[in-house]
């Protein structure tokens, strides 16, 4: 058996062992990464909404700060989520959804810890640089999104899709593959977005609530990034940044400008587009590579994580030093 055979085997007998456990349990815990991202909460409420179709209680959250960014406001399930202090402390089955480590669980790691020490702690991921903090490790790495191992775990179980889950699965596909551009989009990918968008999904009017809708105010923050940008064409980098005034001066909150680096990544001079985000934990950074880059890499070695071409970190540090630690990792010019 050949090292790519032996980790889908390895896959398959973790999907089976987290839908045995998830059978056999009637109350699930449910979280996602820090900040999350349409395809942290759409995997997590979708599985919410199977689970809960299926007569299992469900509790979902995410670290504080808790919100969501504006364009996800159609997610069914939002309001189902609870406040992370009213989390359970030590789940008997707990489940986290595109969550690469402990760290981007932030102050709801600890139940996990509590969940893998006394009970079960389910990883559901699609992320290659996973630190597989389980008991059980559902990492499929060639999957499109989390979504996708989702949808997955609900066959093996026998859960039927409902629209609720379909959608939240959608928004979860849609958001990783880039509105299916990014090379991760295949035929298997259009098939399941096929099943999903069958259940009377509203596509038009999602793909603009998740990329083409801004208030002006994000316009103006983005236009002045925009205006920042520097390309180091010796490097094959772009870079830009957001200052927290920005964002509090033209009251702009964090998660808006999530998709800023998709504006970024269109220099076509650069292979490597980043754009740093300054918030009170530090200098949140996110990465895209064209092609011949391995961000995830350069992302993992600065203490965060992600895929080949897409991934982040966040460093304590000024413009100026990220941009050179990430400088020193890309190939030699």
């Amino acid at each position: 058996m050949n090292p790519s055979e032996a980790q889908r085997a390895d896959y398959q007998a973790e999907l089976l062992r987290a839908a045995n456990i998830v059978r056999d349990e009637s109350e699930l815990a449910l979280a996602c990464h820090v900040t999350p991202d349409g395809d942290a909460l759409g995997s997590m409420l979708g599985f919410h909404h199977l689970a809960a179709a299926n007569g299992r209680r469900c509790v979902s959250s995410w670290p504080a700060p808790f919100v969501a960014a504006p364009h996800y406001r159609s997610v069914p399930g939002l309001d189902l989520a609870i406040e992370p202090s009213r989390y359970p402390s030590a789940p008997d089955v707990m489940l986290t959804f595109d969550c690469g480590s402990l760290g981007r669980l932030k102050e709801l790691g600890v139940p996990a810890r509590n969940a893998a020490d006394s009970g079960e702690l389910i990883v559901v991921d699609h992320h290659a640089s996973n630190d597989r903090y389980g008991t059980v490790n559902l990492i499929d790495t060639k999957a499109a999104a989390t979504a996708v191992v989702v949808r997955e775990l609900a066959r093996i179980l026998g859960w039927e899709l409902n629209r609720e889950a379909a959608w939240c699965l959608y928004v979860g596909l849609v958001t990783d593959t880039g509105r299916f551009q990014y090379e991760s989009t295949t035929t298997a990918v259009f098939a399941l977005a096929e099943e999903l968008s069958a259940f009377d999904l509203p596509v038009a009017r999602l793909s603009r609530e998740l990329f083409e809708e801004h208030r002006f105010n994000y316009l103006k923050l983005a236009a002045r990034a925009l205006a920042r940008a520097e390309l180091d064409a010796e490097h094959g980098l772009v870079s830009t940044w957001v200052p927290q005034s920005d964002q509090v001066e033209l009251d702009v909150c964090y998660e808006e400008i999530e998709g800023l680096i998709d504006w970024i990544r269109t220099t076509s001079e650069a292979e490597v587009a980043c754009v740093c985000k300054q918030a009170a934990d530090g200098m949140r950074v996110s990465l895209r590579s064209l092609d011949k880059v391995d961000v995830g890499a350069i992302a993992t070695a600065l203490g965060g994580g992600g895929h080949r071409l897409a991934a982040g970190f966040t460093m304590n540090a000024s413009v100026a030093d990220v941009i050179a630690a990430i400088k020193a990792l890309l190939p030699t010019p």
